[in-house]
């Protein structure tokens, strides 16, 4: 991130006080407004050339051609980091949400949903729980067994003594033996490596493979990088709700805007490579606008906290939203969320 003007006692105080009235208002705030403020007892006029300075500075901007300003995520970034005091939940409050996630004694999944339906409640805007992290998964045993025309099922057993199952179809008829041929090639090369090596290895021998023109050998190849693409033991994903609670906010009401920002929901990747980036924060991390590098959010914030099991880091909780975010609140609400859900992760690994 950009390094932080350095800015006299008024200006933080009128930038402090621009940026309370946009989050309130959602209108651009002009001297006049600031003017009546008492705690900064300044002339319009003084107002007028501090909030240009200000401009200058690339922390606010004039929207179309209103005399008022609006911050830009430079001014909300030294807003959250120098200015900005977050008030602690009550006790009453902490209780209350602390209910809420123990009320779900189910499965694991179903204490990370309400977490995420939870925060997408308190702050009206969409809240997103990424699924707990996995240890390596590995390989240990693969098997092709035919099926009627062209499908083969394939068997797949992990190092955490999962089997899983895929249906694949392939481009010709394979007998028995060229399946267990297949298959004792896959044991024998990659049993002990975690299924993300195999999928790499497996395209590099297809690659390699095609270089030799082995057309049997090509097949076998083919078939299983097939059978490893997009197996799920080990795909990263999150629970996101609350999405249509950002359709009623003013601010996202940019159609265009709103699709590519649903279009990254769900194509998930990209998201999840951000919230990533989060699991080794301490404490809260914040994303403003263009901040995240990702084009969808330009114009929203991601206000994210991990949450651990036992003392490691194994996902990541937060709240998308406009830039014009109540972030005094946001920002208590994902902290303590994080924390209870950690407390009631660990205390459902507990329970026989």
């Amino acid at each position: 991130m950009n390094k932080q003007p350095e800015l006299n006692e008024r200006s933080l105080t009128l930038l402090k006080n621009l940026v309370e009235h946009y989050i309130q208002d959602g209108q651009p705030v002009g001297s006049r407004t600031l003017a009546k403020d008492a705690a900064l007892s300044l002339s319009p006029a003084t107002i007028r050339n501090v909030m240009a300075d200000l401009e200058e500075l690339g922390l606010v901007n004039s929207p179309h051609t209103s005399a008022g300003r609006v911050p830009t995520a430079s001014g909300y970034r030294l807003f959250i980091d120098s200015l900005l005091t977050v008030d602690a939940l009550t006790d009453v409050e902490v209780s209350r949400l602390q209910e809420t996630l123990a009320a779900d004694t189910g499965s694991r999944q179903a204490v990370l949903n309400r977490a995420s339906q939870m925060l997408a409640e308190l702050t009206r805007m969409a809240g997103v729980v990424t699924l707990p992290k996995r240890e390596r998964v590995d390989l240990s045993h693969i098997e092709f067994v035919p099926l009627s025309e062209q499908r083969i099922l394939v068997i797949l057993v992990t190092n955490e003594q999962e089997v899983h199952n895929k249906i694949i179809h392939t481009a010709r008829r394979f007998s028995a033996a060229e399946l267990q041929q297949a298959a004792n090639f896959l044991n024998a090369r990659y049993t002990g490596r975690s299924l993300s090596e195999v999928r790499s290895a497996v395209l590099q021998e297809l690659q390699k493979t095609r270089e030799q023109v082995n057309q049997q050998m090509l097949d076998v190849v083919s078939m299983a990088q097939t059978a490893f693409t997009d197996t799920e033991t080990d795909e990263d994903d999150y629970l996101l709700t609350g999405e249509t609670n950002l359709m009623g906010l003013s601010d996202l009401a940019d159609m265009t805007q709103l699709r590519a920002l649903f279009e990254a929901f769900n194509q998930k990747r990209t998201l999840i490579h951000l919230l990533d980036q989060c699991l080794t924060a301490r404490g809260v991390q914040i994303f403003i606008g263009e901040e995240s590098g990702y084009h969808p959010l330009d114009g929203c914030s991601l206000v994210t906290a991990p949450y651990a099991l036992g003392n490691q880091a194994v996902g990541v909780l937060g709240v998308i939203g406009p830039t014009r975010m109540d972030y005094r609140q946001v920002i208590a609400y994902v902290d303590v969320t994080a924390k209870l859900l950690s407390a009631a992760l660990n205390s459902h690994e507990q329970t026989p």
